[in-house]
């Protein structure tokens, strides 16, 4: 006798067809079968050693967060409450360029300075990995939910150039070719950038499109955080566009916005952009969570020629009089490239987290907010934590609106992805909150999606993305990665003020058929595993 049913469940597939109601059986990790209108056929109904009854509630393929910064969260917080209550059974990592393989010795300690604000310091870690197979093997020991792996090319060039701002040789790009291959044929389902941080940025298109060519051919895309998501934004998308299409790889737009004031009201332009390369036959395919701030670090507002060299010599030049002053004129009146071309706005930026607990007093408010409070200039805040925290601390950037979240969230090729931090005090509420925000705002509130539209864009097509054959939807075979949820009650429970707070009207999670979220709890079970690329 198989497992479990799941009892009249309105089955919403993922395929964005209309949603019928179903048992479905789950036996094995898979969905074994699915018996359309079974109440009322008459016909003999399916059973199990177990039965949950699922009437009024919503059965759906579990989200995939296509834009995860739970790099170290699941190894280190087996409960991972944080994703799985949100019914997220698969997350990508090794996003914005920067992860924790391939590394060696030197990398491993520089990486880990560089995005302590992403994911802590690592001390409680044992980074017993060095290759992106060995990663994904340490994920295979047992983590909350399910995840893949994006070969991060900050690090790759960490690895095999440095941290300085120059061409690589030839030498030096065989040998980022061979890192790349490597992690492709280890697992990875692609590679991510964030050419907005270093050491990813100094790589000139020429060098990206050469690595893109080595993921192309092992089947994978390209994921990367682009030059610009202010002034230069659309620039910088079309750069991508053209990068890819040159290398004859497939582009993934992480979280594709348009945020500052030079953008407002622009999202029309971005995607009438992408629709003319996706009607040319570009294979493009982007995500975007579902709130108007931004976060990051407040690190990786600087210009780029302070991050030259890694993060002590970020730290020797912000403790340097003159080099400070030439940072802060590059800040707040040339616009830093760090900053996105376009002037920081003081009372845009709030911290949302410190990684030591003495600047706590910084933590949920502005930056000119502490400035005023302390008589002192915002750019001398700044630089104090900076400088005390070392390079640690974590920020929401209200830059973004409203009109150009809807918009891209409507487009043909979005996915979701949270781009969730988990570390600081006051984390971005997108971290606890996403999916469910979607479902319970964005749905069910405003109707920006349909439900069946909205459950598509958060499962079948990132599968398709992923290149997934057995994910991403309620299908008889598929992997039983499965979520429920009440359509008349799912919510974020996150907001600014509460951003830990979990969301309301999931009852259940399944990862690999087992409850990780059962009655609104999470359960003992670390169902996930390592989700390795599938090779042509």
């Amino acid at each position: 006798m198989e497992e479990l049913v799941i009892r009249d469940a309105d089955v919403v597939d993922g395929s964005g067809d209309p949603s019928y109601r179903a048992d479905v059986v789950v036996d094995g990790g898979r969905i074994v079968s699915i018996v359309k209108e079974a109440a009322d056929a008459g016909c003999q109904r399916p059973t199990a050693r177990r039965e949950l009854d699922a009437e009024g509630l919503v059965l759906a393929p579990g989200f995939i967060d296509m834009h995860a910064h739970s790099d170290l969260a699941l190894l280190r917080d087996p409960d991972h409450s944080a994703k799985a209550a949100q019914g997220v059974t698969l997350e990508v990592l090794g996003q914005d360029g920067l992860s924790y393989a391939p590394v060696d010795d030197r990398t491993l300690g520089e990486v880990r300075r560089a995005i302590a604000g992403w994911n802590g310091s690592g001390d409680d870690i044992d980074f017993d990995w060095r290759t992106v197979g060995e990663y994904l093997d340490r994920l295979d020991r047992g983590i909350a939910v399910n995840a893949a792996y994006l070969i991060p090319q900050g690090t790759v060039r960490a690895l095999a150039v440095g941290w300085e701002d120059r061409e690589a040789t030839p030498e030096e790009l065989d040998r980022m070719r061979q890192l790349v291959a490597e992690g492709m044929e280890q697992g990875a389902v692609g590679m991510s950038s964030g050419l907005t941080y270093t050491p990813g940025m100094y790589a000139e298109d020429a060098e990206l499109t050469e690595l893109c060519r080595v993921v192309a051919s092992y089947g994978g895309y390209y994921c990367p955080h682009h030059r610009s998501y202010g002034a230069g934004a659309l620039e910088a998308y079309e750069e991508m566009v053209a990068l890819t299409r040159e290398a004859g790889c497939p582009l993934h737009l992480a979280h594709a916005t348009m945020n500052f004031g030079v953008n407002r009201g622009r999202a029309p332009e971005l995607l009438s952009l992408l629709d003319a390369a996706l009607d040319a036959g570009a294979d493009i395919s982007l995500d975007t969570y579902p709130y108007t701030p931004g976060c990051t670090t407040l690190v990786a507002l600087l210009p780029s020629w302070a991050s030259e060299g890694g993060p002590q010599e970020i730290l020797r030049r912000l403790a340097d009089e003159a080099t400070a002053e030439r940072i802060r004129h590059h800040l707040e009146v040339t616009g830093s490239d760090g900053c996105h071309g376009v002037p920081v706005e003081w009372e845009t930026i709030e911290i949302s987290g410190a990684g030591d607990p003495a600047l706590g007093a910084y933590v949920g408010r502005t930056v000119l907010e502490s400035a005023r409070e302390r008589g002192e200039s915002p750019w001398a805040v700044a630089r104090e934590l900076l400088l005390k925290d070392r390079l640690a601390p974590t920020i929401l950037q209200h830059v973004g609106h409203e009109e150009n979240v809807r918009a891209i969230m409507r487009h043909r090729v979005h996915t979701g992805g949270s781009d969730g931090i988990l570390q600081g005090a006051k984390p971005h509420p997108r971290a606890y909150g996403t999916f469910p925000h979607y479902l319970g705002h964005y749905v069910r509130e405003l109707g920006v999606l349909s439900l069946e539209e909205c459950v598509a864009h958060l499962t079948s097509r990132p599968a398709a993305r992923l290149r997934l054959p057995d994910r991403g939807l309620v299908r008889e075979g598929y992997r039983a990665d499965l979520v429920l949820f009440d359509p008349a009650t799912v919510a974020a429970g996150s907001t600014f003020a509460e951003p830990r707070t979990l969301p309301t009207g999931i009852p259940h999670v399944l990862v690999d058929g087992r409850f990780v979220i059962e009655d609104g709890r999470r359960t003992d079970e670390l169902a996930g595993r390592a989700v390795r690329g599938t090779r042509r």
